[in-house]
């Protein structure tokens, strides 16, 4: 009884943890999805005694989400797959022993900042296997002696050993086969769930410059004055002035006006008014500046999206990019990419540019190479390279990063780029996937990757439709904030700052 009240204890304290994070929408269909397809593993391997890949989804799942979102597959995956096993006293130590496995994994990418090789992944799966496996070894101790002596646990666990041992083998096999890809597709998926979208409140909501992805200017553009750049009507003074009254008083900036402030839409917020020729020094909303704010934000980045966009906001602020740089170098993986991602790899370049390495330094040409080689057979870019569908947004980052990496002139750069210029809609906006109605965010990175590359955006115009520039025009209020599209009446805080890269005419 007193084993048995422990347990309910630790999953009641792993279960109202993971509903204490208050987990978006997207993550708990997520977290859904994975204890699905881990309990659909575990039945599709019935046949074979404990080889399942029900333990690596689960680790993985924690590696790539976090610990509470980790505990919650595995919980989930036991109790969901004994309704085709059978439920007992056995279950609720499944769930307990899967949990657990999720928050390793979430220790073990903690740790290893989300960045672990092929082998050294398969190797932490065998480790689970043969934690999971000592853990019901000792519930089977617990539950089913009654001397409950040291004699009787080393018997039991000598009995069950080789099936300890096939499941620690069969994790390894498993993760070598598919871990890494998975953990790509979970990773990239981690990166994109962070973006909340919130109702327009009045004329007051705020549109700071925020990117999903990541991006600055390279070291050494020229800043254009922001009197010199825009007149007093343009779109870009307009979206310059929304921005100053978006500035909270900590000097950040968050989603919407105020709204607290957070690292990414503050980061966004430099990007684009230093983009406008507006210094982020400048910028302040009583004793704090934005410069400040991103200073003093540095030191929370961890993942290597969050340190490429703080390098790249440090160096718009003109504040100190060394000891975050080097953060994000020791991230850089053997072919010369961060987490093997299209989109993280082109911004991993603008971000060494943007810290002073130059166009030949080593790591800057090892992720121009990789870039080359995730072209897909339509000459754009998936975040994922040639495994996916080629899109506006990745293809737009793939250029930036290949021009900033010395392949400007490269047949690969010229193919993307006209890519990108046959997915222009009538309209003169571009879409996020080819053939979907255009929105701001697309239509700006297009801008950038066009400017990047010497083209004009102005002229790009598709049988006679307008600009690029135009359609951002067309999306952008009195109060100088922009829509996302046409058919959206929320304007959510990063698409202002986007344009106003785009309206700037200045390339990541």
């Amino acid at each position: 009884m007193a084993s048995f009240t422990l347990l309910f204890l630790a999953l009641a304290v792993g279960f109202i943890w993971y509903e204490r994070t208050h987990p978006p929408a997207k993550i708990v269909a997520l977290v859904a999805a994975l204890a699905a397809l881990a309990a659909a593993g575990r039945v599709a391997f019935a046949p074979l005694p404990n080889i399942k890949p029900t333990t690596d989804i689960v680790l993985l799942a924690g590696f790539a989400l976090g610990a509470a979102p980790g505990f919650a597959v595995g919980a989930v995956a036991a109790i969901a797959s004994n309704v085709m096993f059978g439920q007992g006293p056995w279950t609720p130590w499944q769930m307990l022993a899967w949990g657990l496995c999720g928050l390793f994994g979430a220790a073990l990418g903690r740790m290893t900042h989300r960045s672990l090789g092929r082998w050294p992944l398969a190797a932490a799966c065998g480790v689970a296997g043969l934690g999971f496996g000592l853990i019901m070894d000792f519930s089977t101790w617990t539950t089913y002696t009654g001397a409950h002596t040291l004699g009787e646990f080393l018997t039991i666990s000598a009995t069950s050993l080789p099936f300890n041992i096939a499941h620690a083998v069969g994790n390894v096999l498993f993760c070598l086969a598919f871990g890494p890809a998975f953990l790509r597709a979970l990773l990239r998926y981690r990166e994109r769930f962070t973006v909340r979208w919130a109702p327009l409140v009045a004329s007051g909501a705020v549109l700071a410059g925020v990117l999903v992805a990541l991006g600055g200017a390279g070291p050494g553009a020229p800043a254009a004055s922001a009197a010199t750049a825009h007149t007093a009507a343009s779109p870009g003074a307009r979206a310059v002035a929304y921005l100053r009254r978006a500035q909270n008083r900590d000097g950040g900036f968050g989603p919407l006006r105020g709204r607290g402030s957070t690292p990414l839409y503050t980061s966004w917020a430099a990007l684009g008014l230093a983009a406008a020729g507006v210094a982020p020094g400048n910028v302040r909303h009583g004793g704090a500046t934005l410069a400040g704010r991103v200073q003093a934000d540095a030191a929370r980045a961890q993942s290597a999206g969050d340190l490429e966009r703080t390098v790249l906001a440090l160096r718009a602020a003109r504040r100190s990019t060394g000891a975050t740089a080097a953060r994000l170098t020791r991230l850089q993986q053997r072919d010369g990419s961060w987490n093997h991602l299209v989109n993280q790899t082109a911004f991993g370049v603008l971000a060494l540019r943007a810290a002073g390495q130059s166009i030949h330094a080593p790591r800057v040409r090892a992720a121009g190479h990789f870039l080359v080689g995730q072209a897909g057979r339509d000459g754009g870019f998936s975040y994922a390279g040639r495994v996916a569908a080629s899109g506006i947004d990745d293809t737009a980052s793939a250029i930036q990063g290949l021009v900033r990496s010395g392949y400007g002139r490269s047949r690969t750069v010229r193919r993307a780029t006209a890519y990108l210029v046959a997915r222009q809609n009538l309209d003169g906006g571009f879409p996020l996937t080819p053939g979907a109605g255009s929105n701001a965010q697309s239509t700006s990175f297009a801008v950038q990757a066009l400017v990047a590359v010497g083209r004009n955006p102005a002229a790009v115009r598709r049988r006679g439709s307008r600009s690029p520039i135009a359609y951002l025009v067309s999306l952008m209020a009195a109060d100088g904030s922009v829509r996302y599209s046409r058919t959206s009446a929320q304007t959510p805080v990063w698409v202002t700052a986007q344009a106003l890269l785009a309206f700037a005419r200045r390339p990541f």
